[in-house]
């Protein structure tokens, strides 16, 4: 059975949060001598430290309640956050699949937290015996399961499984999740405990510069994410700038029907292309496709001037390919065809 309190560390449980000026009065009418701040200019006041006017909307869209929502500086402060909130350094484990995105292996680095990362399958989906003899392991507290899992771009199944087994924290990370077809697991939050699922604003949404991201778990959860959190780590502008796109959802389908549409004509195009051996099926704004030699395919393009990903060192002679806009996708095709 997971229990919470088992989980968390206890110097966390026990930790009174810093009250910022904006904890003691909220309102936005009056004389405002508490902040220290400059009191002249555009930008001079301290943003909303809880997001709430971006949480309300959020909640509207997700249907779940603002309490449950976590807004972070990107969703790499999620991934930091999870580790100083659950695991000891030099005591705790962590866990995930590998290859998958990066900052795992770096916030773990940087927290001091041992991480286990069990090979993919052939099918790049979750080797269920491999993890298994994990799931009793006291010292794990964290799984991080991708999905759609970066680089391979494909969604993982039997995370349920996981879900089920396992008496600690899972965290799904679903920052490609609106190019997929596949439901998000918010929905499952109400009947997982021990549940975070991580999303972004830097993908679909459009707004990579912004850096806001999001976590979405029990309202016990989320309070210990609100407890450890910097007082302000959302600035104003990138909250209204989340909030912009929020509220214009007819753009967000235009352009994400453009990306999906161009994926498809991406993958026929690649598919036909001499050098390239295989494209693999992708849930995501990308693909992860195998090459004669992707080393040189990839040092040969730069020349051309198309930036691609060189996965080799995690797969084998591939190379990550973003779909970018019909005529950046055009010269991609027609740079493969020239090599």
């Amino acid at each position: 059975m997971f229990e919470l309190e088992n989980i968390v560390r206890k110097n966390i449980l026990c930790l009174k949060p810093y009250s910022s000026a904006r904890d003691e009065f909220s309102g936005k009418d009056g004389v405002f001598l508490d902040a220290n701040e400059n009191p002249f200019g555009i930008f001079n006041r301290y943003p909303d430290p809880y997001q709430k006017e971006l949480k309300k909307k959020l909640s509207e869209l997700k249907s779940i309640a603002p309490e449950n929502i976590f807004v972070g500086n990107g969703s790499d402060e999620v991934i930091d956050l999870a580790f100083r909130i659950f695991c000891n350094p030099g005591k705790d484990k962590a866990l995930t699949f590998s290859p998958t995105y990066g900052m795992y292996d770096v916030s773990a680095e940087i927290n001091e937290v041992e991480l286990i990362k069990i090979p993919l399958n052939e099918s790049f989906q979750i080797d269920l015996k491999g993890v298994k003899k994990y799931l009793n392991d006291k010292k794990l507290k964290l799984i991080f399961i991708c999905s759609p899992n970066n680089p391979t771009g494909n969604i993982l199944i039997n995370i349920e499984w996981v879900l089920q087994r396992f008496k600690g924290i899972v965290i799904v990370d679903e920052a490609y999740i609106d190019f997929s077809n596949t439901e998000s697991f918010i929905s499952k939050i109400e009947t997982n405990p021990n549940l975070i699922v991580s999303q972004t604003f830097s993908k679909a949404w459009g707004l990579a510069a912004a850096r806001v991201g999001t976590a979405y778990s029990t309202s016990k959860i989320i309070s210990l994410f609100s407890k450890v959190k910097a007082p302000y780590n959302v600035s104003e502008l990138n909250q209204k700038a989340a909030l912009q796109v929020l509220n214009n959802t007819k753009e967000f389908e235009k352009r994400k029907f453009i990306i999906l549409e161009q994926k498809d004509w991406l993958e026929k195009e690649l598919n036909l292309v001499p050098i390239v051996k295989k494209v693999y099926p992708s849930d995501a704004n990308f693909m992860l496709i195998e090459t004669t030699n992707a080393n040189k395919i990839y040092t040969a393009l730069v020349a051309q001037k198309v930036i691609t990903r060189n996965r080799n060192s995690l797969v084998k002679n591939c190379i990550r390919i973003t779909v970018g806009r019909p005529d950046e996708n055009q010269k991609l095709i027609s740079a493969l065809n020239n090599l």
